[in-house]
């Protein structure tokens, strides 16, 4: 007994223990299950949004199948480099995520130096969904669809003009693919926010505006703007009786916004999986994709694999137009 307490006691055995413990700190943590505490999505642009409705209208479903609060974290601003910021500061353990959009990772990388790398600082988790751009143009003028709005800037060139909520947004880009795709002349408008830019649309100091349905419908309903067309490969639900782009003669105009979550690098792979699987099973109830088709949105709820493909292309897409356009933020 001596001898055995004498050798547990030695040098070499007190350096394996003290090897050892780490190691075995180690796993009991990875083993922890998830999640372990509240969940917090960060959303980089004002509640009221549309990247804010979807975090909202997944939250609270997400929180029941994970078991554990899931709570919204509005933080606006640098076009979402904020948010982005307080995501990758934060523990990569699954617990902080991030609502992540076209304009974060698919269009800003090609037009300013990014705080992050976008293409290994970010997890794809899933795409929640595809919001298909719409033309809406003031109700006054004497237009009524695609075919008469290509018809009326070809003969009158420079005198329609299409508002943005800024340089190097979406909508800006959209504008610049339709003049592309089209051959048509139209002067860019840009404003500090979508808001503003539809109350000068509303007050006809603009022509046009491509915006996401869910923001313009209700403008279109009570008769003050007109919907020409819409810039998906089907026709929308919500919209049954305006044709798309490519039905009106405009192939190849897709300026499809989307919304999907992310994570930061460093995220275990089994936690990865277990979102993505959770954000699946929570689009597919039929309450949460009535109520995103009722808003123009199509749910994807795609794999994280998937999502990933998608940017290669995406980027590729939105890239093309900066570069054919020369769009700058200047």
């Amino acid at each position: 007994m001596k001898t055995f307490l004498k050798r547990l006691c030695s040098p070499r055995a007190m350096r394996i223990v003290a090897t050892a413990l780490p190691l075995l700190a180690t796993a009991a943590h990875a083993e922890e299950p998830y999640p372990s505490k509240p969940v917090r999505i960060l959303v980089g642009f004002s509640p009221g949004g549309s990247n804010d409705i979807v975090a909202r209208l997944i939250a609270p479903k997400l929180a029941d199948s994970l078991g554990k609060q899931v709570l919204i974290d509005n933080r606006p601003g640098a076009g979402g480099n904020i948010a982005a910021d307080t995501m990758l500061k934060a523990p990569a353990d699954g617990h902080t995520l991030m609502i992540c959009t076209t304009g974060m990772l698919s269009i800003q990388p090609f037009l300013q130096k990014m705080p992050y790398d976008p293409q290994t600082d970010i997890i794809p988790v899933s795409l929640i969904a595809n919001t298909p751009y719409i033309a809406l143009i003031n109700a006054g003028l004497p237009i009524h669809n695609v075919k008469e709005l290509i018809a009326y800037a070809k003969a009158n060139p420079g005198k329609l003009n299409f508002a943005s909520s800024g340089n190097g947004t979406a909508g800006h880009l959209a504008g610049e693919m339709l003049k592309l795709r089209a051959g048509i002349d139209i002067m860019h408008v840009p404003y500090k926010g979508t808001g503003q830019a539809m109350t000068d649309l509303l007050g006809g100091q603009v022509s046009l505006i491509f915006d996401q349905p869910i923001s313009s419908l209700p403008y279109a309903k009570s008769g003050k703007l007109r919907v020409l067309g819409v810039a998906a490969l089907q026709r929308l639900k919500s919209l049954p009786d305006v044709p798309t782009f490519a039905e009106a003669g405009v192939p190849g105009f897709d300026p499809v916004a989307w919304t999907g979550l992310c994570a930061a690098k460093g995220t275990p792979p089994s936690v990865i999986a277990r979102l993505q699987r959770e954000v699946q099973q929570v689009l597919r109830q039929p309450d949460i994709a009535q109520r995103l088709s009722q808003d123009g949105m199509e749910v994807v709820a795609s794999t994280s694999e998937n999502f990933r493909e998608f940017l290669v292309s995406d980027k590729r897409k939105w890239s093309g137009v900066i570069k054919e356009a020369n769009v700058t933020l200047n």
